[in-house]
């Protein structure tokens, strides 16, 4: 074969990644019938490389390939036309083969043709007796063979093949992964590796400012490199829109593989260039292959690659720990939407506010409460941050509103004078009716919007300040009270703090702790208040747990506290009898 035919032959051969993937069912059904068909013991999906015949998959053969040289398959191949050997012995080309001197003398072999016409290889079927082939056996092989090129084109060119990357994709990686666990017997641990070229607020960035193509240029020089990297042992996958994954050498345990990466760092970030506009970040995921689903496998990979990138490293291990707070996290998650359609499980609890001029309780903060199921009792602490970052802000937000102004309305009726707040989320300020919603549910259970408190962090203020700005003004024209919550925990601006419409600022927690034994602490605390007043603010101190801290509290200019000094948070039940000993 002419060596330009014979490059462009083996190119489109490797560019197919078959070369040394697992036998696979479908590919095995086929030579199943093949084998039938002639009843014959040997028949083989063979692929003639450079220098071998490599068994897609195989029928009465231990070995997975032999010698090209002197392999009728190769023949086949080269010539792209079929071949039948009726006895090796007798044949004077073959008698001295390896395939004669292992006990074969039949052979009858129909080339495997991509649609370009190169040959890849042979649909074969072999014996240990010399015979002859019959016209309807010969057309059930040219058969068997154009149904092996359908599933290579299949597999190929539709939905296994990223057209950007030209790698395998998630879909052919799973597949992998499935024939890898069908014929390991061993169940030896593996290693998956996943490579996240770019994070989420790099690439929105890189697509604004360039454009999308430099996405994909990213992603086929990265492919490119990676292959080269990983070496042509190693098959590379691209299983995520910028994220490139490949199973470790066998017998390599994680330790072990992450020194060779060590060895490889400038090239692993790099792998998009030498002006790679992205960070890239790795994932180490060790497995047992059958033990997890190839879904799973690839999870917990790319959540080791997100830990990475989380925590500034180059490349992190698979921890259990941290996957099964991710795990627990999507249930939560799951089963809280699923909750919202039945809020029997939620309840809300009031932590009582102390007016220090008076000594009376004047308000209470709404602080929503779940009892799951088979979990029992949620800490806010957990589920509370995991809504907030999701679209369940809304509909939580809704719930918890007509909640609370549900039970002031009856409070009210009962003589209770007090003043609820209720927290609100950074999202509920992108909603472009919730002033308008709020101002519904007040109007609905007839509650005084001065009686509602509504409380925002300073971080989610500052997260889209102009935004925040316009609701917190229609909030505050309607009457409601507004509350900037955990003051000093933020990065709020002081000359955009003065511009926000807010009537209280609530000081952390955080800063009560040691102003009753740190003079510094408690200057910082003194200073906090004496700004927050002097912009027109009533300030609450949260955290108030000892009679110490409330003394020194009671030195400054605070309004009002909360606290565990005086109440935990109460079920709605209790609020009533409390207040009536409480202001007694």
């Amino acid at each position: 074969m002419v060596l330009a035919e014979e490059s462009n032959r083996l190119d489109a051969l490797h560019r197919l990644d078959l070369l040394d993937t697992s036998p696979g069912e479908n590919f095995d059904r086929i030579t199943r019938m093949a084998s039938q068909i002639f009843d014959l013991p040997i028949a083989a999906i063979s692929l003639t490389d450079s220098d071998r015949q490599w068994f897609k998959s195989r029928v009465g053969v231990e070995h997975s390939s032999i010698p090209r040289e002197k392999a009728p398959c190769a023949e086949v191949a080269e010539s792209r036309d079929l071949l039948v050997i009726e006895d090796f012995l007798t044949d004077p080309c073959y008698h001295d083969s390896v395939l004669a001197r292992a006990g074969i003398r039949f052979y009858a072999g129909v080339p495997l043709l991509t649609r370009d016409g190169f040959g890849l290889g042979a649909m074969c079927v072999l014996g240990t007796s010399p015979r002859q082939a019959e016209p309807s056996e010969l057309a059930a092989l040219h058969d068997l063979a154009a149904m092996v090129m359908s599933q290579i084109e299949l597999q190929h060119a539709f939905g296994r093949i990223d057209p950007i990357s030209e790698l395998p994709n998630r879909t052919q990686f799973f597949d992998d992964l499935s024939d890898l666990a069908r014929n390991d017997t061993a169940k030896a641990q593996n290693l998956v590796i996943v490579v996240d070229l770019i994070s989420v607020e790099q690439m929105n960035h890189a697509v604004r400012v360039m454009g999308s193509t430099v996405i994909d240029d990213l992603i086929k020089a990265s492919a490119r490199n990676f292959r080269s990297l990983i070496g042509p042992q190693r098959k590379a996958y691209h299983i995520g829109s910028t994220q490139l994954a490949a199973l470790a050498p066998e017998n390599m345990d994680e330790f072990a593989y992450v020194n060779l990466l060590s060895t490889q760092t400038y090239k692993l970030q790099k792998l998009g260039g030498p002006d790679m506009i992205g960070t890239v970040a790795l994932g180490i995921a060790p497995f047992i292959l059958g033990e997890l689903p190839p879904s799973d496998i690839l999870r917990i990979a790319q959540g080791a690659a997100q830990d990475a990138r989380a925590t500034g490293k180059l490349f992190q291990i698979h921890s259990n720990t941290s996957d099964n707070a991710f795990q627990r996290s999507f249930m939560l998650l799951r089963d809280f939407e699923a909750a919202l359609q039945k809020p029997s499980e939620f309840s809300l609890a009031y932590q009582p506010r102390v007016d220090l001029a008076s000594g009376r309780c004047v308000g209470a903060e709404a602080l929503m409460r779940w009892t799951h199921p088979t979990l029992g009792s949620i800490a806010p602490g957990e589920f509370i941050p995991l809504i907030e970052r999701m679209a369940l802000a809304t509909p939580t937000t809704a719930w918890v509103l007509e909640t609370a102004v549900s039970q002031l309305a009856q409070w009210r009726e009962m003589g209770l004078e007090l003043i609820i707040s209720v927290n609100i989320s950074s999202t509920n300020l992108h909603e472009a009716d919730f002033a308008a919603r709020v101002r519904q549910v007040l109007a609905r259970h007839r509650v005084p919007p001065e009686f509602l408190e509504l409380e925002i962090t300073e971080t989610a203020v500052m997260n889209d300040a102009e935004q925040a700005l316009s609701q917190l003004n229609e909030l505050a024209a309607a009457g409601i009270r507004l509350a900037i919550d955990d003051f000093g925990t933020g990065y709020s601006s002081l000359s955009y703090l003065q511009r926000l419409p807010v009537h209280v600022v609530k000081i952390d927690r955080s800063f009560m702790s040691d102003i009753d034994t740190d003079p510094r602490q408690f200057s910082l605390v003194t200073m906090m208040i004496s700004m927050a007043k002097h912009l027109g603010h009533r300030v609450v101190a949260e955290g108030v747990e000892t009679q110490a801290v409330l003394s020194q509290l009671q030195s400054t200019a605070c309004a009002e506290v909360q606290g565990y000094l005086f109440a935990r948070p109460l079920p709605v039940n209790e609020v009533a009898s409390w207040m009536k000993d409480f202001n007694s």
